[in-house]
């Protein structure tokens, strides 16, 4: 029976944190996990404002801030790990993204892997978009892969992160694609009404969809595209934003309106079935509001499992996509992103 203890580590479009995961994995028959330890490190201000602006900087100063970005993540794992007894095989690290432009073959996530691997002594392995963007593909999304092997038990599986996207099988092959802005947009209107984030949709609850505002966004090009499709901070300021910058109602009604449009998107995109068994993950499943509405507008049986697997799937499966990598086996669906052909993505450094 093959056996790996690997740190997985995701940083989200929305800047909650650094998630990092203690997992271990092993293959008889089939794949089986365990989610030994878990913990977000919530940014400093410093940290959330270098990320947020670092597609303003020089080329200099972006390779700088990936090198300080990379030691960053390295300490951060040595402090996770400072009581923990288990030998570590290897860390997986997504990084964070700066620059999501597939069409011109461009997908950029920070953390140098030298750097993580350096500061821990820990192999490390990164750069999981870049082979299959060369190949043709969109870079994204990869975690159905995980889905496929982990978690084939639902009919779709759905993360509501900054961005929502989902993940489902047809016809024996995995398809998967990015469904529309989800976090980043919510907590960007929260800011703006002087939260962090909206608690529950508490704020959103006290607005009133605007049937205007919500017809513009449904009818944004994007939603009508065939997969494999996917989306970036770079979409979200040319296309939604000025839409939303535009419409002149109240923020609590343009809240409440983009509560409606992330709604009806992830209705669009299910098969409406009683019986179709859908496990949703990532930030937005505490969101009483968000929940609620997708209920209403769809048919599906919705699953929010436990906090750990909500809070930290994604990491669980960059822990997952490291393991793929290390014995050379697919970790990247052609029939996910548009590539190709397959392919076992990420740069191994080895320490």
């Amino acid at each position: 029976m093959r056996s790996y203890n690997v740190i997985g580590i995701m940083s989200g479009t929305s800047l909650d944190g650094l998630d990092i995961v203690l997992c271990n994995f092993t293959f008889h028959k089939k794949w089986n996990y365990k989610i030994l330890k878990s913990e977000t490190i919530n940014y400093t201000d410093e940290w959330r404002n270098n990320l947020s602006n670092a597609y303003n900087l020089s080329g200099q100063e972006l390779i700088f801030l990936h090198k300080c970005y990379g030691q960053y993540i390295g300490q951060s794992v040595l402090t996770f790990l400072k009581d923990t007894s288990e030998k570590i095989d290897f860390i997986a690290s997504h990084g964070h993204t700066i620059f999501h432009q597939p069409e011109r073959k461009l997908s950029l996530q920070i953390g140098d892997g030298f750097e993580i691997a350096a500061t821990t002594n820990i192999s490390t392995i990164s750069d999981f978009r870049a082979l299959d963007i060369a190949l043709g593909g969109q870079g994204a999304p990869l975690v159905p892969i995980g889905d496929e092997l982990l978690f084939s038990e639902y009919d779709y599986c759905i993360n509501l992160g900054g961005f929502a996207n989902i993940s489902y099988k047809e016809n024996n092959k995995r398809l998967a694609y990015d469904i529309c802005p989800a976090n980043i947009i919510l907590n960007f209107l929260a800011n703006k009404l002087g939260q962090t984030f909206d608690k529950n949709g508490a704020l959103g609850f006290l607005g009133k969809s605007n049937s205007e505002l919500l017809q513009k966004l449904n009818s944004i090009d994007y939603y009508s595209k065939k997969h494999p499709k996917s989306l970036g901070k770079e979409w979200l300021d040319t296309t939604l934003m000025p839409i939303l910058e535009k419409s002149e109602i109240p923020l609590h009604d343009k809240l409440r309106t983009v509560y409606e449009h992330i709604a009806i998107q992830i209705s669009n995109s299910i098969e409406n079935s009683n019986k179709t068994k859908t496990l949703i993950t990532g930030g937005g499943a505490y969101n009483k509001l968000l929940i609620n509405l997708i209920k209403q507008k769809s048919k599906i049986e919705i699953i929010i499992p436990d906090n750990n697997i909500v809070e930290f799937k994604e990491a669980l499966i960059f822990a997952f996509l490291g393991v793929l990598r290390f014995n050379n086996e697919i970790n990247c669906l052609s029939s996910v992103t548009g590539a190709k052909k397959d392919s076992s993505g990420g740069i191994i450094h080895a320490c």
